[in-house]
């Protein structure tokens, strides 16, 4: 059903009847073929995650539920009391007030904000369900309204349903400010255009049987990641993109590195509540910066890559941990496992064996060729890890693109392969697989997080033969040092 909304007459009769004698304006209104229930499931979730709605807002926290905590509105704290409005003919079924938080609360303060929802069956027309969610924001004057909200003393959602031929309409309606007429305000229409276009959207979605596929969240709850990220972004990301060095774009990969470093961090506390936390080591570390991160914020740690880049004399600090000394080093990374089997010695100055100290954290960030060996290196060393891989590499350097999950609803896409691969990777050596789609600025966005072991005992050789083996890994890695560098 393509998106083509009705735009209503500015003198036409309201929809419903507010109790108050306020009069709501329908600014647009379309066909759907959802239901009632897929109609609140949708409403809940855009609740709960106003950010689809809005890039400016991070999420909702919920701090009064009466289907959950049915409490008496007047023990509840003034500015979480609700603000409700009822309507004629429809009833109120449920009442919540959301905490609406901005990404930066430096520009733009919290605001709550009163959800009702209302339905009703009409009388001697069964079929007919009429659904409706009112949000009224905790606003006493023109001048408190934030960036973020329309200027409207409310905004409310219609759903008009018949049973009988599983056909309705949705409908975006206003609640002007007193003496204020929303006909010639286009800036307003576009915001109805808009709320009413994602309602369509994922309702129709859900009726057409999508399911979704990424699920956020599922090892850091977004409320600890998010207040750690904003802590974070409010301490560096200003001198971080003013005084960036690399060629690449820095606010892409200042935020994408502020946001990794905010699920490392609140993934560790967990991890490492009650005991010291073992150290770091971020293999094929690129520019440095989050390596730099982790330790302004005490987590000592140390990353290497196979060139040094010019933000290293920025970023580089000392550490014990690290052969040169510095957070810092330059070495390629040739495993001891692989290498033992050829005939020149390596170089220690220049190369690593991948053998870390047991415990240690082991960072693989768009490590390329190193992907693969992540699961294997931390089952060597006897350490958890993570590993968001990137460009699709097999255990012998050499690109590879491999074969697409036999899950169909996980895509058939090279990251999605190489996701799998690398899954498979890790299983096959053991790990407890924790996956996570990180919140980042990137298409790449994948975190494979190793934490617990499911078998102790693993023939390393026999499984890297099972994955393609590694012949000519030293060759093609040692090509790092002479052109054809990645840029993270």
């Amino acid at each position: 059903m393509v998106f083509t909304p009705d735009y209503v007459a500015p003198d036409a009769p309201p929809a419903f009847e507010d109790m108050c004698g306020d009069v709501w304006t329908q600014m647009c209104r379309h066909e759907c073929a959802f239901s009632p229930e897929i109609f609140f499931d949708k409403m809940m979730n855009l609740i709960k995650n106003p950010n689809i709605n809005s890039s400016w807002l991070f999420r909702a926290d919920i701090v009064y539920d009466d289907a959950a905590s049915p409490a008496c509105i007047g023990d509840v704290e003034d500015e979480s009391r609700p603000r409700v409005r009822e309507v004629k003919d429809i009833p109120r079924t449920r009442i919540l007030v959301r905490t609406l938080v901005p990404r930066n609360t430096l520009r733009d303060a919290p605001m709550n904000q009163t959800c009702t929802f209302h339905q009703h069956a009409s009388q001697g027309e069964e079929d007919l369900i009429r659904s409706l969610v009112i949000y009224i924001p905790h606003v006493d004057s023109v001048e408190d309204y934030p960036f973020y909200h329309p200027k409207v003393r409310g905004v409310a959602h219609y759903h008009e349903w018949d049973a009988s031929t599983g056909a309705g309409f949705i409908s975006v309606h206003f609640l002007p400010l007193v003496d204020v007429p929303l006909a010639a305000d286009k800036n307003l229409q576009r915001i109805a255009y808009h709320l009413l276009e994602v309602l369509h959207k994922h309702g129709e979605g859900v009726a057409k049987g999508y399911v979704k596929r990424v699920q956020h969240d599922l090892i850091v709850p977004q409320v600890k990641f998010q207040d750690r990220y904003a802590e974070l972004k409010g301490r560096y990301a200003r001198s971080l993109i003013g005084e960036w060095d690399e060629k690449t774009d820095p606010v892409k990969h200042v935020f994408e590195d502020l946001g990794i470093a905010a699920f490392l961090i609140e993934m560790w506390t967990a991890m490492y509540r009650d005991q010291p936390f073992p150290g770091f080591v971020d293999i094929g570390c690129g520019n440095g910066l989050l390596v730099h991160i982790l330790n302004q914020e005490g987590y000592s740690g140390w990353g290497f890559d196979a060139r040094s880049r010019g933000s290293w004399q920025k970023y580089a600090s000392p550490c014990s941990a690290s052969p040169t000394g510095s957070s810092l080093a330059q070495r390629l990374l040739l495993p001891s496992i692989v290498h033992s089997t050829t005939s020149s010695p390596a170089d220690p100055a220049t190369t690593h064996d991948g053998v870390f100290p047991t415990g240690t954290f082991i960072i693989s960030n768009h490590a390329d060729e190193l992907t693969p060996w992540t699961p294997l290196l931390a089952t060597l060393s006897s350490s958890p890890f993570v590993v968001i891989p990137c460009c699709s590499h097999a255990l012998s350097g050499a690109r590879q693109r491999h074969p697409p999950p036999k899950d169909k609803s996980k895509g058939n896409s090279t990251y999605a392969s190489l996701v799998e691969w690398t899954r498979h990777i890790m299983e096959r050596c053991g790990w407890e697989v924790e996956t996570e789609t990180l919140r980042i600025p990137s298409t790449r966005n994948i975190g494979l997080v190793g934490r617990r072991r499911t078998v102790e005992e693993v023939d390393i050789r026999q499984v890297i033969a099972e994955f393609g083996g590694a012949d000519g890994f030293a060759s093609n890695v040692e090509q790092l040092l002479k052109g054809g560098l990645r840029g993270h």
